[in-house]
């Protein structure tokens, strides 16, 4: 594989460039994947925004939400969209560019580049290329979700939580049935999860 391309849209040149494959290769394709990147990448990140937003300024609720703005599923996958990075997975046959392949191929080359360059190299990277594009959402899923429900004259939804991730990488799984039908989705909190999956169960019943 040619890396230069990568490594332009990047803006960082490997000395190792087996790292780099690494970060882009999916479990699904081979034992030597990003996963381990991806669980140390998610570390850096939350690092880095965390310093700038401090810096920025601004009380600790207004930070923890421009931070899960950034580290988001959906925040990273943005990213690695705008790098290009969706474009160039290693992955294995039949597998597919989901949100949590894109969105974790960020974080494995987020640590890629630390381990090639060093912690400074891999701030610079984040600071350019992370979405810091903040917009406060007034949309609540899983409000509308339960006036959909009232208003048909259904109960309440009825959610399912489980925390499949660790202390140093979160990772939840919120699920709920409607009409007999099993939704899930995931987060990197209890709040994101659920939201998603009540969005998914919108998306679904304003289909009916």
């Amino acid at each position: 594989m040619d890396f230069s391309f990568i490594e332009k849209n990047i803006g960082y040149a490997f000395k190792n460039k087996s790292l780099l494959k690494r970060a882009l290769t999916l479990s699904s394709a081979s034992e030597d994947n990003n996963e381990r990147l991806e669980f140390f990448g998610d570390s850096v990140i939350q690092l880095v925004v965390s310093e700038k937003l401090f810096l920025d300024g601004g009380d600790e609720g207004v930070m923890t939400e421009r931070r899960q703005s950034v580290v988001s599923a959906e925040g990273l996958e943005r990213a690695s969209k705008r790098l290009g990075l969706d474009k160039v997975l290693i992955k294995g046959k039949g597998d597919t560019n989901n949100q949590k392949a894109i969105s974790s191929v960020y974080e494995a080359v987020t640590a890629a580049i630390y381990m090639d360059g060093g912690f400074e190299e891999a701030k610079k990277f984040v600071l350019q290329t992370a979405d810091f594009t903040y917009k406060k959402s007034n949309k609540n899923y899983k409000g509308e979700l339960q006036e959909w429900l009232q208003a048909k004259g259904e109960g309440l939804p009825e959610y399912q939580r489980e925390n499949i991730g660790t202390p140093q990488n979160p990772q939840f799984v919120a699920t709920l049935k409607i009409f007999g039908k099993a939704l899930f989705a995931k987060g990197k909190s209890v709040r994101e999860a659920e939201q998603a999956v009540a969005k998914k169960a919108l998306s679904l019943l304003n289909k009916k």
